[in-house]
């Protein structure tokens, strides 16, 4: 190991590292400099990052080996399996974890049981029961905005709107087995060291976009999104948890042991300083179902996005007629982001919607007469299949009914006779807000016969209200 005890200069720095490296066997050399100036020795570490096993700052090892030349081998081959960004954090728990524990006791996630089970609750406060020894989380996004909808299409009430990431093929089929591979090229960059993986895509129980956002992918808006200040919040996330141990001291300089932190509070990142949202408030006032009490905290109990995927019962009445002609999830908190004019168009061709608007915006008279083998037939590469038939069919109902033609009646009547109470009970309320006489009859003809209670309350309902 070379010491050196001297007060240095950036060039004194480079200098020294180099001579050092040269005659240390070129590589894996370890260096320790004491030295008051913190900059110019994180500097060192930076420029000879190929060069260095580790690094002492005033009696502080910093392990830097091929730790820099990692990560730019990670990035590179991220960016080679299609993925657009990448960063890595310590594997520690969020530190907006208590403010989701709160969330949860307010029961602002709704029907989402799977989020308050203490099962998923112990592996986000402690990340080793998901993975024991893990010391990394690698998180990579993925962008997915293919195209703007022509407002013609969008704004036409008989078409259903689908938010944008679900045009194309289920991004979990893309993304995940490319996270796979990932996985298995980390591995064999320490491969004696028994390295360990988990892979993740939308499906761990981990708060991945405060994950993401530690390292260096973004920061939350008040919309609760992540948003990429160049690129826009239309990006999906994907994590790696690995027992390697991994550090950007980029991102988290705090995480070099021992060094005073008023000692790094000036040092300026190479990772330029994330904006925010400022006084910006669009996403909030756009929401029309207000699922926003406060910035930054989402009622999912009212947002069209879980009403529409997430709620597997009843949609609430007080709030159909604010859903528009949403059949799955909802872009507009994104859309009126004033960060998505730098959103990017997607690389990924599986992303883009195969009947191009048909896919975007379906006609909601086809989604009225899907049965059960058209709708699996129709949608089994999409993430769609995953709220099956009833909930496509009951969303298309009110979307139907918001709509108001009595074009759609026929359709609606038809489905009084479906097995499924819900979608009985949804196409009620659709025939009631059309209303006219073929709806009045085919309504009445139902109470005589209908014995489901939650259909016969629809039917009541708006008798009540007259």
């Amino acid at each position: 190991m070379a010491n050196y005890n001297t007060q240095l200069t950036i060039d004194d720095c480079l200098k020294i590292g180099t001579q050092s490296c040269a005659e240390e066997s070129q590589s894996n050399t370890e260096i320790s400099f004491f030295s008051p100036s913190l900059r110019n020795s994180l500097y060192l570490c930076e420029t000879l990052r190929s060069k260095i096993l580790s690094l002492t700052i005033n009696g502080c090892r910093l392990t830097i080996c091929g730790m820099a030349e990692l990560l730019q081998q990670l990035e590179q081959q991220a960016q080679a399996l299609g993925f657009n960004m990448v960063g890595v954090v310590t594997a520690v728990p969020s530190p907006n974890l208590n403010a989701y524990l709160q969330w949860i006791n307010a029961e602002m996630h709704g029907q989402m049981g799977y989020l308050a089970r203490p099962d998923r609750l112990a592996r986000r406060q402690d990340l080793n029961v998901i993975l024991p020894g893990v010391q990394t989380i690698i998180c990579v996004g993925l962008e997915y905005s293919t195209m703007p909808l022509p407002p013609a299409i969008a704004n036409d009430p008989s078409r259903g709107r689908i938010s944008n990431y679900a045009w194309g093929v289920d991004y979990h089929d893309v993304m995940t087995p490319r996270l796979e591979e990932l996985a298995a090229w980390l591995k064999t960059q320490q491969p004696k060291s028994g390295v360990a993986t988990k892979v993740y895509v939308d499906t761990g129980a981990i708060l991945e976009r405060d994950h993401a956002a530690a390292a260096g992918l973004g920061f939350t808006g008040k919309n609760t999104m992540l948003i990429a200040p160049k690129r826009g919040s239309f990006f999906f996330l994907g994590e790696i948890l690995t027992t390697l141990e991994i550090r950007d001291w980029r991102t988290r300089p705090e995480l070099v042991e021992g060094l005073e932190t008023e000692l790094i509070s000036n040092l300026q990142s190479p990772i330029s300083p994330m904006p925010s949202c400022g006084t910006c408030r669009r996403c909030l006032d756009a929401c029309p179902t207000n699922a926003f009490p406060q910035p930054y905290v989402l009622d999912a109990r009212r947002c069209i996005s879980y009403l529409t995927i997430e709620l597997k019962g009843w949609i609430p009445r007080e709030l159909r007629p604010f859903m528009g002609n949403w059949v799955y999830g909802c872009d507009i908190c994104q859309v009126v982001c004033p960060f998505n004019r730098f959103a990017r168009k997607t690389d990924e061709v599986a992303f883009y919607p195969e009947d191009k608007w048909d896919s975007a915006a379906p006609p909601l008279l086809d989604l009225l007469s899907l049965n059960e083998a058209e709708f699996a037939e129709r949608f089994a590469q999409s993430p769609i299949k995953r709220i099956k038939r009833t909930r496509l069919v009951r969303n298309a109902c009110v979307a139907a009914g918001n709509w108001g033609s009595e074009t759609a009646v026929p359709a609606l009547v038809n489905l009084l006779s479906d097995p499924e109470p819900i979608i009985r009970g949804h196409a009620v309320w659709a025939l009631q807000q059309i209303g006219g006489d073929e709806a009045e009859l085919a309504l009445e003809d139902l109470r005589k016969v209908e014995g489901d209670t939650a259909v016969l309350q629809e039917l009541a309902f708006m008798q009540e209200k007259e």
